[in-house]
């Protein structure tokens, strides 16, 4: 048995690393009364109403395009996105603004929520039986105590027809 001093190691245990990363923070909103989240990774800024600026000829889902400290943001109605009715009053929705391939989206929703940590383990694929259009964006869902939470996947939610 040696009595020579071991050089400390600071590096976490074997079953601290198992833990870490095993979670993931998302921002959440409300279209139409549905809970929805996204990655507080790609998540840059939240607004409120804005002045959106029509875009000529974009499709559907694109109501426009709005200046944020001099960038301009592409903005993304959820609604429409989603198959859903119009938004009942322009004036109250939010923004979400969105970072994908280096450009600024704003997704415009009805409300935005808190913040929630979800445990990775917790975090299952979307339903067959979710409704398709809901189905082609969902990265993911989570059973909350009382409500579905559909985890939005940032690039195909930004993919739409023309």
């Amino acid at each position: 048995m040696s009595n020579a001093l071991q050089p400390y190691d600071a590096s976490p245990p074997p079953s601290a690393l198992s833990v870490m990363g095993s979670a993931q923070s998302f921002v959440t909103m409300r279209v139409s009364g549905q809970l929805f989240g996204a990655s507080v990774m790609v998540v840059q800024d939240v607004l409120r109403a804005q002045t959106i600026a029509p875009v000529p000829l974009a499709p559907r889902e694109v109501s426009g395009s709005l200046n944020l400290r001099g960038r301009i943001v592409t903005v993304v109605d959820m609604r429409a996105r989603l198959g859903l009715d119009p938004f009942p009053d322009p004036h109250s929705v939010m923004h979400i603004v969105v970072e994908y391939q280096d450009e600024l989206y704003s997704l415009m929703v009805d409300a935005v929520g808190d913040v929630l940590n979800l445990p990775m383990i917790q975090i299952e694929k979307a339903p067959a039986n979710l409704e398709p259009l809901w189905k082609d964006v969902a990265g993911g869902i989570c059973r909350l105590d009382s409500e579905l939470l559909v985890l939005l996947d940032i690039q195909s939610i930004l993919t739409f027809q023309s």
